[in-house]
């Protein structure tokens, strides 16, 4: 009786290591799946991706593709290299439908190179029909520039107008752009800070900028930055990275902004900057000698500044004439704070001037006036 089951369990033991070694050719003819498998029901989305998917659907159609072309080399407009990159001196990037007119907002450095040498911009719209456009206006101290669409068929809706004044970090944001050249691209995150402050050109700086999370890369540049209710609340324009790819900061012109700018560049294809009429020293030169505030190097002839008796460096002797350290009350360290000072007064507006000369700090008031943002 002992020896049958001893028997037994050899028995048992063989056909257990059999199965074992068999078992990676068994299992391919038991389970292999040589025809097409079921489709498993997954349900109704969840409620936040059923928002994103309709906000994306909704404001898609009035986001654009712009090509911006200089003169200087003579390439077709749509030639990319066979990478999808840019190739001579075209520039593409992304826009925005502003109105049933056919104006499209997008940056100024996206198209500045084609206006200033002569080339030419065209659009692609959502439905793939490229159509060109000529420039109605350029702000380059906001990065804002505004295209108006040739003949269009049929006109996508231009986007709802939000409001960036009661923006809250964590709020989310929906970027939707051209990455790289990729067509409608939509990236998500948050804001990440309000109120930054971004350099522009003419030594200005925009000021309430929207820093969000939401990749924003190459090509992004002039879409709009949209609030969970499908509004626009910023216009992307740039990004902090040191290979030039998304890195999780990126920044956005203020929709209050943009919703005062565009309008003066459809009326008048130019903003009028309220201004006093000076150039001012650089930053750097001005805290290499240790100075806080606003140097003014030359004071423009017949200008706020000149009637208001306002002085500039000495050309022959180097002397600093006057240093602006106060502006309606607020300190000036640097340009930007006198900027935002002006800027707030609006044009045609006295402006208090606090300015040392000499040591001696005195009071001057100054009216602001419409400067040109290319004036030297």
């Amino acid at each position: 009786m002992p020896d049958r089951t001893v028997r037994i369990l050899l028995a048992a033991v063989l056909v257990l290591m059999a199965l074992y070694v068999a078992q990676p050719y068994l299992q391919p003819l038991l389970y292999a799946a040589n025809t097409p498998r079921a489709v498993t029901a997954r349900g109704d989305l969840a409620q936040s991706e059923k928002a994103t998917v309709a906000l994306f659907e909704q404001a898609s159609p009035s986001v654009v593709h712009v090509f911006a072309q200089g003169a200087a080399q003579n390439r077709d407009l749509l030639d990319l290299d066979e990478d999808g990159g840019e190739q001579g001196n075209t520039q593409t990037g992304t826009g925005f439908v502003w109105d049933g007119a056919g104006h499209i907002v997008t940056n100024t450095h996206v198209v500045q190179n084609a206006a200033q040498s002569g080339g030419s911009v065209s659009v692609r719209l959502s439905d793939g029909a490229v159509v060109p456009a000529t420039l109605v206006g350029m702000a380059p101290s906001y990065d804002l520039a505004v295209l108006q669409l040739g003949r269009v068929t049929n006109m996508p809706p231009p986007l709802a107008i939000g409001t960036s004044a009661d923006l809250k970090v964590g709020q989310s944001t929906f970027a939707i752009g051209n990455p790289f050249g990729l067509d409608h691209t939509l990236t998500t995150g948050v804001i990440s800070a309000v109120r930054r402050r971004m350099p522009t050109s003419e030594g200005r700086e925009v000021s309430g900028v929207i820093q969000t999370d939401a990749a924003i890369n190459p090509g992004n540049s002039g879409g709009p930055l949209l609030d969970s209710a499908g509004r626009l609340i910023g216009v992307n324009t740039a990004i902090v990275s040191p290979s030039g790819a998304s890195a999780g900061i990126g920044f956005a012109i203020p929709v209050d902004v943009v919703n005062r700018i565009v309008p003066e560049l459809i009326k008048a294809g130019r903003v009028r900057n309220p201004g006093i009429g000076i150039i001012a020293a650089q930053e750097a030169a001005t805290a290499r000698l240790g100075i806080d505030g606003v140097v003014i190097v030359r004071v423009l002839p017949g200008s706020p500044a000149a009637q208001a008796g306002l002085r500039g460096v000495d050309a022959q002797t180097g002397d600093i004439g006057d240093v602006i350290v106060e502006a309606n009350g607020r300190p000036v360290h640097r340009l930007a704070d006198l900027t935002a000072a002006i800027e707030g007064a609006g044009l045609g507006t006295p402006v208090t001037l606090k300015v040392e000369r000499d040591g001696r700090i005195r009071q001057v008031r100054v009216t602001t006036a419409d400067v040109a943002e290319n004036r030297r």
